[in-house]
């Protein structure tokens, strides 16, 4: 029979709030220093959930202090036109972040117009030589907006530190998934990366001191599936009957699990402010 705790909320608008105040003192320190601020957001087509995200980066960047402008290109817009207008972001004094939105059209490889960007404004951490500084564990450019996020989020849990507990990710996309089990391990946790392929989920789950789900599956981990005491960050958001869900069956999770995040609520409030963090960053090294 499992022990039933309370556990902690993870609350990510509260801590969105936090890191918004400091983001903003640190524009202002900028602005007043002649160097404002200014990240550009180049979309490609008009995908209304896109348009919507770019809406709230806008929304965000008004608020910090940060100037964003929104960039589209037509849906069929070509590589070399696309890598041209990123090589001209990347050449302007005045810009300090560059953010290529995606997903991309079909006919658009991220590999291979990624090395366009440049990397001293690449505030996601899409090209490959940023993703590369990661891998290598110190003092990347630039932590992706949405790991980043999951570990603000672990920083203000119980389980912070995690230097040798057992984190386990589930989900290894190049986005999230593969980014976040780096930066476990450079915070020497012993981490194990769990995929389509893995074979017993379960098993790997219940050993878990920290759990990070981002498989795209909602309620894909149950209670059964965790131990007493766990800390859980759920970065998965699918609309299911127009409610947002997250991969983790919060209810029956959040009776045994030490804290946990909500979706929503959790990691996406964190992870917009998260990405003004590495343009301030970025403006504040030039």
């Amino acid at each position: 029979m499992q022990l039933e705790t309370t556990a902690t909320l993870l609350d990510g608008r509260a801590l969105a709030r936090e890191l918004t105040a400091d983001l903003t003192r640190r524009a202002e320190r900028l602005r007043e220093a002649g160097n404002a601020p200014r990240l550009v957001v180049e979309m490609v087509g008009e995908d209304e959930s896109s348009l919507a995200y770019a809406r709230s980066l806008l929304k965000l960047g008004a608020k910090i202090g940060i100037e964003v402008d929104l960039e589209q290109m037509s849906a069929d817009a070509t590589e070399e036109r696309l890598k041209r207008r990123l090589r001209v972001l990347g050449e302007d004094p005045s810009i300090h972040g560059v953010l290529l939105h995606q997903p991309l059209p079909r006919h658009l490889r991220i590999e291979r117009i990624a090395p366009s960007i440049s990397e001293q404004k690449d505030v996601d951490a899409t090209n490959p030589a940023n993703q590369g500084r990661l891998a290598y564990g110190h003092d990347p450019l630039f932590v992706p907006a949405t790991p980043q996020a999951v570990m603000l989020l672990l920083e203000a849990s119980p389980a912070w530190p995690v230097r040798g507990k057992r984190a386990v990710v589930v989900g290894r996309s190049v986005v999230v998934g593969l980014p976040v089990s780096l930066l476990l391990l450079a915070a020497d946790a012993t981490v194990t990366t769990c995929h389509i392929a893995t074979t017993d989920l379960a098993r790997h789950t219940r050993e878990a001191e920290v759990l990070v789900v981002a498989a795209g599956v909602p309620g894909l981990i149950t209670a059964q599936m965790v131990s007493p005491g766990v800390t859980v960050v759920d970065v998965g958001t699918t609309v299911v009957k127009s409610v947002l869900k997250g991969d983790v069956a919060y209810e029956e999770v959040a009776r045994i699990a030490a804290a946990i995040t909500p979706v929503p609520g959790g990691v996406g409030p964190v992870t917009n402010v998260a990405l003004m963090r590495n343009v301030i960053a970025a403006a504040e090294r030039t």
